[in-house]
């Protein structure tokens, strides 16, 4: 039941990570927070330590078809959807000419179309109330040239585009989207790509000029402004979080 007082967030990718640290900040102020997410422990663990405000789901958004019936039956319980953070997504780090098509073909399906699907069929929902806010989740792939990463980076830059084409449609009708462009953050995906690879890690630190690596916390930070009434003429940015990595020398 739509209720004027309360608002409803779902979460992709919310079990660990940079997601669950957006859902740790969106529970604290109240905010119902559903968390979507392939691995139940994780999940699970996540609700355990968010309390009742937060919602697991698990749910392999990859298959897209099931899309439309997770978002209705999203809207059955809880009535309404007032944010979606898309932070879902995976990562793989190849050479340019061994990536083969599938692989290429894995990171667009989960890292682009996913969010499209799950975009729109969000989207068909805040129409109705031509109130809501989308937030996609980007990267320092998207804002400059990183090796070994070329499917990646084409999904993140991908992102950066939609966000903006989002925007300019949805913004009349009341529907703010903006992306959110994490520099290198302590996650364990993070640490996977940088702790095998000191050289790429010492790079990434040098370039940016406070000198050392974010915390989910601090993008956490930035998703709850962007989807606040602090944010009500933010339409269609891609706000770099990222200690000044990506203006840095």
């Amino acid at each position: 039941m739509l209720q004027a007082n309360k608002q409803v967030a779902i979460v992709t990718g919310g079990g660990s990570g940079i997601g669950l640290a957006i859902a740790a900040k969106y529970v604290g102020q109240g905010i119902h927070t559903i968390i979507i997410g392939r691995d139940n422990d994780k999940l699970e663990k996540a609700r355990q330590e968010l309390g009742t405000l937060c919602y697991p789901i698990v749910h392999d958004l990859s298959d897209l078809s099931s899309i439309p019936a997770l978002i209705n039956n999203i809207m059955t319980t809880h009535g309404q959807i007032d944010i979606l953070v898309n932070n879902a997504g995976i990562n793989m780090k190849k050479d340019f000419i061994t990536t083969t098509d599938e692989d290429f073909q894995q990171i667009i399906h989960t890292n682009l179309i996913a969010v499209f699907v799950l975009s729109r069929e969000v989207i068909k929902q805040m129409q109705l109330r031509k109130s809501g806010c989308i937030i996609h989740i980007s990267s320092m792939a998207a804002q400059y040239g990183m090796p070994r990463v070329i499917a990646y980076s084409a999904s993140k830059s991908a992102i950066d585009g939609m966000t903006r084409a989002m925007a300019v449609e949805l913004s009349g009708q009341g529907i703010r989207i903006n992306a959110i462009a994490p520099g290198f953050i302590e996650t364990a995906m993070t640490a996977t790509a940088l702790n095998s690879d000191p050289e790429r890690k010492q790079k990434a630190l040098s370039r940016t000029p406070m000198g050392h690596m974010g915390k989910p916390e601090n993008i956490a930070d930035a998703a709850l402004f962007l989807a606040s009434d602090s944010a009500a003429y933010i339409t269609g940015v891609i706000l770099p979080v990222d200690g000044g990595n990506s203006i840095g020398f």
